[in-house]
């Protein structure tokens, strides 16, 4: 998928994703379904679930349901899963034409399980502000976490340095990351609001009324 020129094209920030998982032959073994089920908080693909408001469809002995990756996502290692069901399928929603993504990690070395990841989608009005802000971060709890503070405070406001600084601090604020032998909780709550500023430049550059940002 990170290759494919339908996924390249329709939705570039899953295939930017998927190309930062760990090495080719994880990525070549692995599949969307499994990481969806096995869910690591500091995963990718649940995070772009999130962001994207998938849905995800699961088979058991009661039959078919559909769950919206908002709800899904339960705590380290546990989703909504029954213990007789399975994941089937992943619908991962198209964004908007015109809308902006970004996706940034920090890993230790390149294949490792990110100590802080975050994506961005943002839609821009043509006068330059910010229409519409999704942030989705993950390795900073014990599920992705979507920014819901943060993604108002940018909305409406064009995105200049000083707005970018306020979300970043939002962030750091909002936050509350446990710490690990990777990294400590204030470790990862700088990289966070680093990569929220990042990223939802990037995402605004992305966009037709976007042009590169101090980032």
């Amino acid at each position: 998928m990170a290759v494919h020129p339908l996924v390249r094209a329709h939705l570039p920030v899953l295939a930017a994703a998927i190309g930062r998982i760990g090495h080719s032959q994880i990525r070549n073994r692995g599949t969307v379904c499994g990481s969806i089920a096995h869910h690591d908080p500091s995963a990718e693909l649940p995070a772009l679930a999130l962001a994207l408001d998938a849905r995800i469809l699961t088979y058991g002995t009661r039959g078919t349901a559909v769950h919206p990756a908002a709800s899904f996502f339960t705590g380290t290692f546990d989703t909504a899963l029954a213990p007789d069901e399975i994941v089937t399928a992943v619908q991962f929603p198209l964004p908007e034409p015109g809308t902006g993504w970004a996706f940034e990690e920090v890993a230790r070395r390149s294949g490792d399980f990110a100590l802080v990841g975050g994506t961005a989608l943002l839609r821009a009005a043509p006068g330059g502000t910010v229409e519409r802000a999704r942030i989705a971060l993950f390795g900073v709890a014990s599920t992705p976490v979507r920014l819901p503070a943060v993604e108002e405070s940018v909305t409406g406001a064009a995105p200049t340095p000083d707005v970018l600084d306020a979300a970043a601090r939002l962030t750091a604020e909002t936050l509350d990351p446990a710490a690990d032998s990777h990294a400590s909780a204030d470790y990862r709550r700088e990289v966070a609001a680093h990569l929220v500023r990042t990223t939802l430049a990037d995402a605004f550059a992305r966009t037709p009324a976007g042009s590169p940002a101090d980032a």
